[in-house]
């Protein structure tokens, strides 16, 4: 019978968030060519090398925790991408696609805040403190995106989208 505690645990999240990441990377890039205004390509394309980032920095932990990187699904991050691709399909030319796009990009990222957060905490508990630094260098960009999308919808999006 496998182990049940915090390591295993922290240990499975670690393999959920690295199928995420993993399935962001396969998305990212029809965001932002499907994104018709050019601040919001130029921010999925940030992000997307930032996430080819993150990919690298999980695969760092797996290798502290002396594991192999490996994926165990996650259903949740496949819905929150399946509705973005809705979004893309319905709003496909529409005045508010970028609206419907950042609406989506931002579920995926505050997916992923509650992951990274969830992961520094169990980090910080299990006394991991090179997979603390790690995690929380992730953090700080899933947020940092999480406000530069924010931003671009307040200031610009939204309004052309509404006019």
């Amino acid at each position: 019978m496998s182990e049940k505690d915090l390591k295993a645990l922290f240990l499975h999240q670690l393999k959920d968030t690295y199928f995420a990441e993993n399935a962001i990377l396969k998305a990212l890039p029809q965001l932002a060519e499907a994104a018709q205004a050019e601040e919001l390509k130029g921010a999925f394309a940030v992000h997307l090398k930032e996430t080819e980032g993150q990919v690298k920095r999980l695969e760092q932990v797996f290798q502290m925790l002396g594991e192999k990187p490996t994926a165990v699904e996650c259903r949740a991050i496949q819905g929150i991408i399946e509705e973005g691709q809705e979004i893309l399909q319905e709003f496909r030319d529409g005045e508010a696609l970028d609206a419907g796009l950042i609406a989506a990009a931002q579920a995926v990222e505050h997916y992923e805040i509650t992951r990274y957060g969830t992961l520094l905490a169990w980090a910080k508990q299990l006394g991991l403190t090179e997979a603390e630094g790690l995690i929380q260098e992730t953090l700080v960009e899933e947020e940092n995106t999480d406000q530069i999308l924010s931003e671009l919808a307040e200031d610009a999006i939204n309004p052309a989208a509404a006019t």
